[in-house]
């Protein structure tokens, strides 16, 4: 099978939501997978960019009781279903190709209908915890369009999501930098390429404590000291 047909036909992919949504039994394992299968990392990054920007897309309210109930009642009542069909539904199958089985398809189905009920209960909790998750817009240059980005802080962690970014030019990779106050953009060890679909999804290291903007250049392959292009992202903190 050729690098392309594998590209569309890894049954793990029905993992991407779940995994997203923290729901994933094997988180660890995927992130494994995820290193070597493209496809994958591009349904994540999609869908992570997704998930991240729905909490802000809505004003914050207090679920009533009783759709709290609802929500649960849905969620106990597709897990009896998921139950109901057996010990060997959350089994990948032997069976390896393009298309998938009937089984494979159900086993989809679920994973469909569990995230979409997370997502319905995340709304619907929306209430303080302990962990505050903050997801600010990036700004795109104007010379890149239908590229959309975002970056998500929680629990000290940031990562930065990008979807339908173009590929950097040969030779060069995206690089991250810090913007503190009036000072120089410092470089960071954050250099990363995108899918052929422009999707991907890098961890933004050290603290974001006294940063004002995270950029985003074009850099020689390996990065660079100091900024050699005009920044293509830009997220103002």
């Amino acid at each position: 099978m050729s690098s392309r047909e594998e590209d569309f036909a890894c049954e793990l992919s029905v993992d991407a939501a779940p995994y997203v949504l923290g729901a994933l039994e094997d988180e660890e394992g995927y992130r494994e997978h995820l290193a070597g299968c493209a496809r994958c990392r591009s349904e994540v990054a999609e869908m992570q960019f997704v998930a991240d920007n729905l909490p802000a897309t809505v004003a914050p309210v207090r679920a009533p009781a009783a759709m709290l109930e609802r929500v649960l009642a849905t969620v106990r009542s597709e897990a009896e279903l998921l139950q109901a069909a057996g010990s060997e539904i959350d089994r990948p199958p032997k069976h390896r190709g393009r298309w998938r089985s009937p089984r494979v398809s159900l086993l989809g189905a679920g994973f469909a209908i569990a995230a979409t009920v997370a997502v319905a209960l995340a709304i619907a909790l929306n209430v303080g915890s302990a962990t505050h998750t903050r997801v600010t817009s990036a700004q795109v240059a104007a010379s890149i369009r239908g590229a959309q980005a975002s970056l998500r802080q929680s629990g000290g962690r940031s990562e930065l999501v990008v979807s339908g970014m173009p590929q950097p030019p040969a030779g060069h990779v995206y690089e991250v930098w810090l913007a503190r106050s009036s000072a120089s953009p410092q470089p960071t060890n954050a250099l990363f390429g995108v899918t052929n679909s422009g999707a991907a999804s890098v961890n933004v290291p050290g603290s974001l404590h006294g940063v004002k903007e995270v950029l985003v250049t074009s850099e020689p392959q390996g990065g660079s000291l100091h900024p050699t292009s005009s920044p293509v992202l830009r997220v103002n903190l």
